[in-house]
């Protein structure tokens, strides 16, 4: 199945062109982040009755891996609140495009241009995960430090460092958004290469060149290069769901690492908020208490010892019996894209159970924001948390097993690539007989 280009269509490019409708969504979207940690601070701290906790973690987050990354992809990142203040500072003005004067930020060290940083963030989003999703102020306080920390880096950096190598959201959406539709490429190769400026390179606040773009997972599809290009060069198409698993971009370790973390953290979460196991929920809850320092230190050797000590040995088994001749460490890194498809399709499948069960929170708690008594919309008493429906769990396993089937495909593309790749006086000597 070829891309559609979106793009082609005038009125489509004319929309993503004009910075204004963009705009609009960054101020309301702002807005509304602005509201949240006011009242995650100032509302009451019973979590189910207050807008920071049931709008983040249930509405938004819920929203981010059901919809925004499996189909659009980054296109959360291109209105995030976070790096605005930053960004617009940097441009010194709101609706200024980057230009060679606002390239006067310092490079980001070299060596922390990786996805460390985020494995760091999941690591703490597992230890303290329960806090965060259950304390507005917490919410509140997560919230505006990010806020702060993306500020001042944009003040002191060139373009978004934050989001490409801190933002743990960006960690997590990058990593996932290879599988989506959504691509930003170049039309015409040949004239993009004759075109000296590079005015989409110099605008571009993730760094990127288009013409160079291997993977949708480094870019913001904020749409600057296509309105800084002179030819209109610059498509935007939809793709089929998974293209990149079939000819994947080579994954480092670190990133590897990155999806191995998350997909550990999905199994975790569920065991958490979903499992049977009170003694286990109580130990997340009381944060340095013998129980929860159990927890802790036993979600660090899984996360960073067991499942990957795992995987390695079975991506090493993997590629020997194909008589790939790969070292450890390449093995490690080629088979890393089998754990998108299984990482993204864990966290809907845990979303779908999470929230199916709050969802009844979101129009008493949009009726009492800050859980002060109010009743604007007469809905402040209609709450029923019931139970995860039968269809619910059908549609869960039925994710994991596509998961799971979709992960199974793509080793076994990657295992006959590795076997068509080694050279025939190689593969002779390994003939039976």
């Amino acid at each position: 199945m070829a891309p559609i280009e979106l793009t082609r269509f005038s009125q489509i490019y004319s929309l993503l062109h004009s910075r204004w409708p963009q705009f609009i969504l960054r101020a309301l979207i702002l807005a509304g982040f602005m509201f949240t940690i006011l009242s995650g601070l100032w509302g009451s701290q019973v979590g189910s009755h207050n807008f920071a906790t049931i709008f983040v973690w249930i509405a938004w987050w819920s929203a981010l891996k059901l919809f925004f990354i499996p189909i659009g992809g980054r296109t959360w990142c291109s209105i995030c609140p976070l790096p605005l203040l930053g960004e617009w500072l940097q441009n010194r003005g709101i609706l200024r495009s980057r230009d060679a004067q606002c390239l006067h930020g310092k490079s980001w060290p070299r060596a922390w241009r990786n996805a460390w940083i985020p494995v760091v963030s999941f690591l703490l989003v597992g230890w303290f995960g329960v806090i965060i999703l259950t304390s507005p102020r917490t919410t509140a306080f997560v919230l505006l430090g990010l806020f702060v920390l993306a500020t001042l880096l944009g003040l002191i950096y060139e373009r978004r460092a934050f989001c490409r190598y801190i933002c743990p959201v960006g960690g997590f959406s990058g990593l996932y958004t290879r599988l989506a539709p959504p691509a930003i490429r170049v039309s015409n190769t040949t004239l993009c290469t004759i075109h000296i400026e590079k005015t989409c390179y110099n605008v571009c606040p993730w760094g990127q060149y288009p013409l160079a773009l291997k993977t949708s997972g480094n870019c913001g599809l904020c749409m600057e290069c296509l309105r800084a290009c002179p030819y209109q060069n610059i498509s935007l198409s939809l793709r089929p769901w998974g293209i990149e698993l079939s000819s994947p971009p080579k994954m480092r370790v670190d990133e590897v690492f990155l999806a191995l973390v998350m997909l550990t953290t999905a199994g975790v979460d569920a065991a958490i908020f979903l499992g049977p196991w009170g003694a286990l929920k109580s130990a997340t809850y009381t944060v340095g208490s013998p129980g929860w320092w159990i927890f802790a230190t036993a979600f660090l050797l899984l996360v960073l010892g067991i499942v990957p000590a795992f995987y390695a040995l079975t991506t090493w088994i993997a590629q020997r019996i194909r008589k790939g001749g790969l070292s450890p460490k390449s093995s490690f890194t080629y088979y890393g894209p089998i754990l998108l498809p299984l990482g993204l399709m864990a966290w809907i499948a845990f979303t779908l159970a999470f929230a199916s069960t709050k969802l009844s929170y979101l129009l008493p708690v949009l009726s009492d924001p800050l859980g002060w008594g109010w009743n604007l919309l007469g809905l402040t008493n209609h709450i029923s948390t019931g139970q995860t429906p039968l269809l619910s769990s059908a549609l869960q396993t039925l994710i994991l097993a596509g998961g799971a089937m979709i992960a199974t495909k793509t080793a076994r593309e990657l295992s006959r690539s590795l076997y068509e790749s080694i050279p025939c006086s190689y593969s002779l000597l390994h003939l039976p007989g």
